[in-house]
């Protein structure tokens, strides 16, 4: 296979990638052929696939519209994948201009391709980073150019958080994160479920068997394991539900039979420290 113009030299064009399974779900470009047959494949077995990535797609966007609404116009966006139609920038900035994005994520070419995406926007960087690294990110010169610390920034995690395993301690992790936050801050998550309440047990279990084998682990939690993400932080209404069901827009129907196990979502928010007891 060619390598496209987009794609860094130092890149496996025969190893799949998260991300870029993940942008072939939503309709992007930016994929190789072993992530269009590992898709494929996935979605003989599954063939809700690009339906959940959509509906974290439109989860997203409503997270960050809420963030613009209550003031917050900083955005770290960590597990980004490609920027496909929707992305946070795109969504932010459309709301309010001066909004500031960073995205962080360990694919070389979702950074490549971000990089060149926001090669005329000053007001947004990209990150290459593993996000089991906090202080990694957290110190980056990329990050400290463009966002205040000391301010409210929303802290996103959109189907990331199931790559990170039990034994590496997800909730510590998320602590490293939050202490870091301003009071005010908010802390959205979308996060695979393995119940198989919206969708056929068979479909489930075949395409995580097969995204293991080819990609990477997944742990996928419980509606109480994904509350627990919360912890210090108080959370938004209506709490942890199936994200289509969370905020649905006009027009977005939550409660469709169809609508598939796209996953649990939430938002939470940081309490300011100088809040009536």
């Amino acid at each position: 296979m060619k390598r496209p113009s987009w794609a860094p030299l130092d890149v496996d064009m025969n190893q799949p990638s998260i991300a870029r399974i993940w942008d072939w779900f939503l309709g992007g470009a930016h994929n190789f052929a072993v992530d269009r047959q590992v898709a494929e494949e996935m979605l003989q077995l599954m063939p809700e696939g690009p339906q959940m990535a959509h509906i974290n797609r439109m989860f997203l966007r409503r997270v960050v519209q809420l963030c613009v609404a209550e003031g917050v116009t900083q955005f770290l966006d960590i597990g980004s994948g490609i920027p496909t139609v929707g992305n946070v920038h795109e969504t932010a900035q459309q709301a309010d201009p001066e909004c500031r994005v960073v995205y962080v994520d360990i694919d070389p070419v979702a950074v490549a391709h971000t990089r060149r995406l926001l090669a005329d926007n000053p007001r947004c960087a990209v990150i290459q980073a593993d996000l089991r690294e906090p202080e990694e990110i957290l110190a980056a010169p990329e990050l400290r150019d463009l966002l205040d610390l000391d301010r409210p920034v929303a802290l996103l995690m959109i189907a990331v958080l199931h790559f990170v395993h039990d034994e590496e301690d997800p909730l510590g992790l998320i602590a490293r994160y939050r202490d870091a936050l301003a009071g005010g801050s908010f802390f959205a998550i979308a996060h695979g479920s393995r119940s198989t309440e919206r969708m056929p047990s068979e479909h489930l279990y075949a395409a995580r068997s097969k995204y293991e084998r080819s990609v990477a682990q997944v742990s996928l939690r419980s509606q109480p394991e994904v509350e627990a993400m919360f912890a210090g932080f108080d959370l938004v209404s209506p709490s942890v539900v199936w994200l289509p069901v969370w905020r649905p827009a006009n027009g977005e129907t939550p409660e469709d039979s169809a609508a598939p196990n796209a996953g649990y979502g939430g938002v939470g928010r940081k309490p300011r420290t100088n809040r009536p007891q």
